[in-house]
């Protein structure tokens, strides 16, 4: 199962592309609400639907759990206690983290990014503690997947797919979609 941790002010193609990829290439994944409804609003107004509230997710059945950027959307995200609690299950138990534009830097302001690559969206790089900087698009790190923001949505959902499933299948899917 891939969750897609999602709170007001998410950049839309930072979710939505990756979630479409996954999905495509045979994944299970749910969009997890982290408002008070299920409705979630995105950084440019558009309402998504959640499949589950943030209180019904299981981490143990966790693949990968997945943090969209957005400037509102990563504060909501960061200022939550509840993404301590997933971050913790997921490197406790070594599940891929994926973070996209200013969600690396909720990786990085807890420690998590010591001594791991990583990249974000301009301006950052600041908060990503300990972190070998790097200027890629897209950056893999054992369980950890970094991208820099909404024009690396695609790139960063083909990482996803290569590490959750194999890069065959995310070839046949690129090359389904181009």
């Amino acid at each position: 199962m891939v969750y897609f941790m999602m709170a007001d002010g998410f950049e839309e193609a930072e979710a939505l592309v990756p979630f479409d990829i996954l999905t495509r290439c045979g994944l299970l994944c749910k969009l997890v609400s982290f408002t008070e409804t299920n409705t979630v609003t995105g950084s440019h107004g558009i309402r998504v639907v959640a499949d589950l509230m943030l209180s019904d997710i299981d981490l143990s059945d966790a693949d990968c759990v997945v943090f969209p950027g957005g400037g509102l959307g990563t504060e909501n995200l960061d200022y939550n206690p509840k993404t301590d609690e997933i971050l913790n299950f997921a490197f406790d138990n070594k599940i891929l983290i994926g973070a996209i534009c200013a969600a690396p830097s909720i990786l990085g302001k807890r420690g998590y990014l010591n001594g791991v690559s990583a990249t974000c969206y301009p301006g950052f790089e600041k908060f990503l503690y300990g972190a070998n900087v790097s200027s890629k698009r897209v950056v893999c790190d054992g369980n950890i997947i970094t991208a820099k923001g909404a024009g690396a949505a695609y790139d960063f959902g083909y990482a996803l797919a290569s590490y959750l499933k194999d890069s065959k299948t995310t070839e046949e899917v690129k090359e389904k979609i181009y």
